[in-house]
């Protein structure tokens, strides 16, 4: 019997693709005759975009060669698409991913600045004939100043959450200094959500929503109405005092959206900095306070100037680059367990509101008693004997994570997408992460192609992998980074926690013939758990089926099996099928794939044998569990949202 449930993990691509109004995805076929058309549509949007390229391009101009510079334009413009993996890896695992951007903090400067120097002018306008502050005051000129500026430069930051929430909150500022009246903070930020949301719905659904606001809001109930008010017949307090104080009110901000963010931290990402605070500590004021003005003066100064100018803000965030990378590399950087359940996360989060609550406040530090669960949490595991199988959403590809009660093995790593972007670092190690699982017994590439083999260096350069099985050859780039490498041949075997795995195909022989294409060497494995078996046939064909039946016969059957080549016209034989017999049949494959998988007389075949189908690009991620019967969770069976199909 199948019962069906809902697997729901990682990141949701179809949502994105919804949230920024894309329709359809495609690709230019490279070709000598492609060329790149000149024209300009004038639109508002479009001269926004010419004016951030134009900007990039200066920057990238004085800058050439320069490994940091993709920093400057994030800083600049808000295109963040140059900067490597390699790089955001070290900004996350330091927690200052947040200024690698335009945010807030930046707009509130630039915005300022402009508004100190237009009042400050117009003040002094008044010894002129002009005397402007009698037709309007210099404080509504500022206020207006403020937020113009604060538009123009969201709007070259590319309108992201943290600008828009910095942005309304400045205009409800301004409006309100415009209109004499006093705005009370919580409103201010109030008002800024209400807008976001109105405008932008899908913006609940990223990350950068709940942090950006999440971080204000702590800020918030940790300081408004803590300071200590001054008389203003107290007599002035010395320079050094005045520094001493705001050096401690950074600092127990920056206290505050540490411990304020740890639960919402652990229930995105399943993971949180510890060295953040230090990190941050050295980052917000070179950032802030020293790299991004240079970075602004630069982008805009003649090329003669704009070179050195640009050159030193490069050289500071070079030398900040290297210490970052100190602090993560240090073995503790970062503290990862599994996504928490949402009751949990509310309770780490009421004991956070508790520790960051005024002096006075009875034991405060009770609060942090309720991290213990949230971040001492373990990996669920199936029981001993159990087998789970997931099968991941990867695209036109395969890649399936198998756990038994002490072990985990990755079966394929899914598809290249490009050279940034893969199985591995979009779809497999995200979810290994929010399991909290950071390590993996084995792993098994069938074979050399991408589509199989494409995410299997960036899982093997993040996680500790005990051995790697694959039919590849021995100067490979998969076989020269595994620790450990063997081929996969047939009789090879193992058990694993009363789970018993088999290695039926290739035959050792089939690697001195050099003729054999790729997917006759698929390894090919199958799984036997609590009286029930799973078949994976990695993308053997039709010849490869009828060796198998010489070989193994009756061994074939299985209740479920992974469709042999995604479903092809040159697999699936009707005998292979009768000789499995499979209960359930799995498709990998990828939505409007190119090769038209599953073929729709192969996807027939197996109807009219009684195979129940379950195809990824349909289901969505699908997750077995063997035991007592086959219990089979299907992520978009259960999760049905407005938009699937549309």
């Amino acid at each position: 019997m199948f019962f069906y449930l809902a697997l729901s993990i990682g990141f949701d691509y179809e949502v994105w693709l919804l949230e920024q109004g894309l329709r359809a995805t495609g690709y230019v076929r490279p070709a000598p005759d492609n060329r790149r058309l000149a024209s300009f549509v004038f639109s508002f949007g479009n001269l926004v975009e010419h004016c951030r390229a134009v900007l990039r391009s200066r920057i990238l101009r004085a800058l050439p060669e320069a490994p940091y510079a993709n920093v400057i334009v994030a800083l600049v413009v808000g295109d963040q698409r140059g900067i490597p993996q390699s790089d955001w890896k070290v900004f996350n695992r330091t927690g200052i991913g947040h200024l690698i951007s335009i945010s807030g903090l930046h707009i509130t400067m630039v915005a300022g600045l402009f508004s100190l120097a237009v009042s400050a002018l117009w003040r002094r306008s008044f010894f002129t004939r002009w005397q402007l502050p009698l037709i309007l005051p210099a404080q509504k000129v500022a206020a207006l100043t403020g937020a113009s500026v604060a538009l123009l430069y969201v709007l070259l930051a590319g309108f992201g959450v943290p600008a828009q929430r910095t942005l309304y909150m400045l205009a409800v500022v301004a409006a309100a200094l415009w209109l004499d009246r006093i705005a009370c903070v919580s409103y201010v930020l109030c008002a800024a959500l209400g807008v976001v949301v109105l405008l932008d719905p899908w913006a609940v659904l990223w990350p950068g929503f709940w942090l950006s606001f999440g971080a204000v809001a702590v800020i918030l109930y940790a300081t408004v109405g803590r300071t200590v008010v001054r008389s203003t017949r107290d007599a002035p307090l010395p320079r050094h005092r005045r520094l001493w104080q705001a050096l401690r009110m950074g600092a127990n901000t920056q206290y505050a959206v540490t411990l304020g963010l740890v639960p919402l931290s652990m229930l995105l990402f399943a993971q949180v900095s510890v060295v953040s605070p230090l990190a941050n500590a050295v980052a917000i004021p070179l950032v802030s306070l020293v790299v991004t003005p240079l970075s602004l003066a630069g982008s805009v100064l003649p090329m003669p100037l704009a070179v050195p100018v640009l050159g030193l803000a490069h050289f500071i965030v070079r030398m900040l680059a290297a210490c970052l990378q100190w602090f993560s590399d240090l073995p503790f950087s970062v503290w990862t367990a599994p996504t928490p359940p949402f009751w949990l996360f509310c309770w780490a989060l009421f004991g956070t509101l508790w520790m960051l609550a005024p002096r006075g406040w009875p034991v405060r530090w009770l609060g942090l008693a309720t991290w213990i669960p949230l971040l001492a949490a373990t990996p669920t595991h199936p029981r001993e004997g159990a087998l789970r199988v997931t099968a991941f959403d990867v695209g036109q590809g395969m890649a399936l994570l198998i756990e038994t009660s002490g072990h985990r093995l990755l079966y394929d790593t899914g598809p290249l997408y490009s050279d940034v972007s893969n199985g591995g670092n979009r779809v497999i190690l995200p979810y290994l992460g929010a399991r909290g699982i950071a390590a993996l017994d084995g792993m098994i590439v069938t074979h050399s192609d991408s589509d199989h083999s494409g995410g299997a260096l960036a899982v093997l350069s993040a996680l500790p992998v005990g051995w790697v099985l694959s039919s590849l050859p021995a100067d490979h780039a998969i076989v020269r980074a595994a620790r450990q490498h063997r081929h996969c041949a047939a009789g090879q075997g193992w058990e694993w926690d009363g789970v018993r795995f088999e290695m039926l195909h290739p035959l050792e022989a089939s690697y001195a013939d050099a003729s054999l294409k790729p997917n006759a060497r698929g390894c090919t494995l199958k799984i036997t758990a609590g009286g029930k078996s799973l078949l994976l046939a990695a993308d053997i064909e039709a010849p490869q089926e009828a060796a198998l039946l010489g070989r193994a016969g009756a061994g074939l059957a299985a209740d479920v099996l992974l469709a042999p080549h995604h479903g092809s016209g040159t697999s699936s034989t009707p005998a292979f099928l009768l000789a499995v017999h499979p209960q359930l049949a799995l498709f990998q494959v990828g939505y409007r794939n190119r090769y038209h998988h599953p073929k729709p007389e192969v996807y027939a075949r197996y109807a009219a044998l009684g195979i129940q189908r379950l195809r990824t690009d349909e289901s969505g991620a699908i997750l077995l569990d063997f035991g007592d019967g086959v219990h089979v969770q299907s992520y978009r069976v259960a999760h049905q949202r407005y938009w699937y199909g549309k």
